[in-house]
């Protein structure tokens, strides 16, 4: 047993321990599924936060921009992460009306359909099955590396670590460890970011050295290292994909069940729209370090190989034991907290979304079905290769093209129809996996302007609008979307929407302060390293980078403003209605 070893273990049973332990108030349906829609403000924050970050980010992203592509993840704007705000807004706040136990049971419940709702399910099962599965052979994999145990062990700690507080305790042990793990990967991030960028000698000097060098030319550039070798011919190309990719993720987060389901357990809508917006700003934050570190630990080593591994490397290597074992507890931690997620959503669908129930859900019954879903994800995990490609089909963009058009409709639509909902999720669904099958497997080559995520969300809108030409939506479905909008009394309280505006307020702070922080701290040292700076040592405006800085300002502040506005005004006390 090594410091490492040592300090992970010791971290995941705390984990197991303390979410067994919130499983003993779990005495309803209400709890096991939505937490008895009781989270307060950081509960949901941290479990929206963990839940999306896991070892993807860590390893997968981060290697990414050790690879080269540090200059645009840093210095082009979040795009991704704007679909938390919009998210809340415009999604989030309405689907929490429903008091639905599920996503896709509001799906079922708004279109008066059983159909729609097993569709959805069908997505959730199919897609976060497979991300489950991803997750827990990452974390098998990462255990299995730091210890002597053989792969299926290494698997079956994983699985071990959150399958047992997850059966027992459902959402509430869920959302209370995501948030200690929450806690524990951002804190190690800062504190191992911190230790790096000193003994680089500070942001600045490390962005100039790293721009200086002649290994990976381009890497600091706004289009990070593009042309022969890589998959963009051209910057055009990289920048077509890029954000073709990043509104893709916008739209995971504003709909995708392992996101918008976090809404279902807050307390009152304040929460789920401030949770929302603190989670954007956690998210860009920890991107910029993780993104960062990446990039720059090329510094002190540069052909680290696999890529992926670059922030373990890192822990071992460039920091104290103590600190290294902790930040690599935080990745297993970032692990497990999606996957404690996937397993909540995927067992809550075929517990509640997929059958025809007489009577009510009994908390015994979902456990069991819960334990039957584990298993066979258990079994997969060791039995399927962790490479097999059509798993990653339905990973995260999928839930763009399936679930965007379809969440967004329900809600702000009086044309969208049942069977334009059920054919929405279906060919979405189906238009996104199916281009991006054949451009893998080589019969097919997309342009960057071809994106299947894109496929997938066109071919989603243009079926919902052409059924939306033969059909009108019935009483019923008119009737459930006018409730929807009826605005709860309770919520529309001058106290807590005075408190829930700071939260766009600082978003809209931080999009003007960002741009001087990275012109200051980014654009200059890069022009240095480059030798392409004025000779008067300030800002060469004719470099698209020192533009580019102005981004987060171009987005962030419009969007918190129209979140200032929709706030005041949704939740001002004249437009309350009767709503409990």
């Amino acid at each position: 047993m090594n410091i490492y070893n040592i300090t992970v273990a010791i971290s995941v049973i705390a984990f197991i321990a303390i979410g067994s332990y919130s499983g003993r108030r779990v005495k309803s349906i209400d709890d096991y599924f939505v937490a008895g829609r009781r989270a307060p403000t950081f509960l949901i924050l941290g479990t929206l936060v963990a839940s999306v970050f896991s070892t993807s980010i860590f390893l997968g992203e981060a290697g990414f921009t050790y690879d080269g592509q540090l200059g645009p993840y840093l210095l082009l704007p979040g795009i991704a992460v704007t679909g938390y705000v919009y998210g809340a807004l415009f999604f989030g706040t309405f689907i929490r009306r429903s008091r639905a136990p599920t996503v896709a049971d509001y799906f079922g419940r708004r279109f008066d359909s059983h159909r729609v709702q097993q569709a959805a399910g069908v997505t959730i099962i199919l897609g976060l099955g497979g991300y489950l599965l991803v997750v827990t052979q990452g974390a098998a994999i990462l255990i299995s590396d730091l210890t002597d145990l053989s792969y299926p062990m290494a698997i079956l700690c994983a699985w071990l670590s959150y399958s047992v507080f997850t059966l027992y305790a459902g959402s509430r042990g869920v959302i209370i460890t995501d948030t200690l793990m929450f806690l524990l990967f951002s804190g190690a991030t800062i504190v191992f970011v911190i230790y790096l960028l000193d003994g680089f000698g500070g942001v600045s000097f490390a962005i100039e050295e790293l721009s200086r060098q002649s290994y990976k030319p381009d890497i600091t550039a706004w289009h990070g290292i593009i042309g022969e070798g890589t998959d963009w011919p051209t910057a055009t190309d990289f920048l077509i994909w890029l954000v073709i990719v990043d509104l893709s993720w916008s739209l995971v987060y504003a709909v995708s069940p392992w996101q918008s389901s976090r809404h279902l357990m807050a307390k009152n809508e304040h929460v789920v729209l401030r949770a929302a917006i603190y989670a954007c700003i956690a998210v860009i934050f920890m991107q910029i370090l993780i993104y960062g570190a990446g990039g720059l630990i090329n510094l002190a080593k540069s052909d680290i190989e696999p890529s992926e591994t670059v922030m373990l490397w890192a822990a071992k290597n460039l920091v104290p034991e103590f600190l290294g074992a902790i930040l690599i507890a935080g990745i297993v931690a970032a692990a497990l907290s999606s996957a404690s997620t996937f397993l909540s959503l995927v067992g809550f669908s075929v517990s509640n979304d997929l059958a025809s129930h007489r009577g009510p859900l009994k908390l015994g019954t979902t456990r069991l079905l819960m334990s039957a879903v584990a298993l066979i994800v258990l079994g997969l995990s060791i039995f399927v290769p962790a490479n097999v490609f059509w798993i990653m089909l339905f990973i995260g963009t999928v839930f763009a093209s399936s679930w965007g058009a379809v969440g967004l409709m329900s809600i702000w639509s009086t044309r969208i129809t049942a069977d334009g909902a059920f054919w929405g999720l279906i060919v979405g669904l189906l238009g996104n996996v199916i281009p991006a099958g054949l451009d893998y497997l080589g019969f097919i080559s997309l342009p960057s302007y071809l994106n299947p995520a894109l496929l997938g969300s066109v071919a989603s809108v243009m079926v919902i609008l052409l059924i939306a030409r033969q059909q009108s939506p019935g009483d019923q479905e008119r009737a459930y979307l006018a409730k929807l909008h009826e605005t709860p009394i309770a919520d529309c309280d001058p106290a807590k929407t005075r408190v829930t505006l700071i939260a766009p307020a600082l978003l809209m702070l931080y999009g003007a302060v960002m741009p001087f922080l990275l012109l200051r701290y980014y654009v200059l040292p890069y022009q240095r390293g480059r030798g392409t700076v004025l000779g008067t040592g300030g800002i060469n405006w004719n470099e698209v980078e020192a533009w580019i800085a102005f981004g987060p300002a171009l987005l962030f502040v419009p969007l918190g403003l129209i979140a200032v506005i929709t706030i005041s005004r949704r939740y001002a006390p004249r437009q309350a209605t009767a709503v409990s």
